[in-house]
């Protein structure tokens, strides 16, 4: 597992974060269920499976790095 030293990069890069919690839905068969909380808004997000929640976190980081290359695009002009 490599770690990355991120409080350098969190002053300098757009950023998430998020309280991640999980639960074990007793169905037949169980399922996992997922909500993700934002720290700074209280913004929640839930999510009926593992699936979802991984389809919203990639949206966000493509959301992020659209974001990234037009900021960046704007500054050089």
């Amino acid at each position: 597992m490599t770690l990355i030293c991120y409080k350098k990069h969190m002053t300098t890069t757009p950023y998430r974060s998020y309280l991640l919690r999980l639960w074990l839905e007793p169905n037949d068969p169980p399922e996992w269920r997922a909500m993700l909380e934002s720290p700074s808004t209280g913004e929640r997000h839930g999510f009926a499976t593992l699936k979802a929640l991984f389809v919203f976190l990639e949206q966000e980081t493509e959301r992020l790095e659209g974001e990234t290359h037009i900021n960046r695009s704007t500054n050089q002009h």
